[in-house]
């Protein structure tokens, strides 16, 4: 039991270690421009439209096989 308890400091010392790592870079102006500019050019995201709702007798689209009013039409 000792073993697994050093094991998640060990593993939580080094996610701090790499957090701390991110928290302390520096971007320059350059950086900054760049991701700004990347931001502006970036095309906006069409939504994604969902489907009509099946029929009762439709098969189920979460893929079980079973038709719509035996399984999600349920819940």
């Amino acid at each position: 039991m000792a073993r697994d308890k050093i094991g998640e400091r060990r593993t939580r010392l080094e996610k701090d270690k790499k957090r701390d790592e991110w928290s302390r870079k520096i971007l320059t102006s350059d950086e900054i421009d760049a991701e700004k500019e990347l931001l502006d050019n970036t095309p906006p995201v069409e939504p994604i439209k969902g489907d009509d709702t099946p029929g009762r007798n439709d098969p189920c689209p979460c893929g079980s096989g079973r038709k719509y009013k035996k399984c999600c039409a349920l819940k």
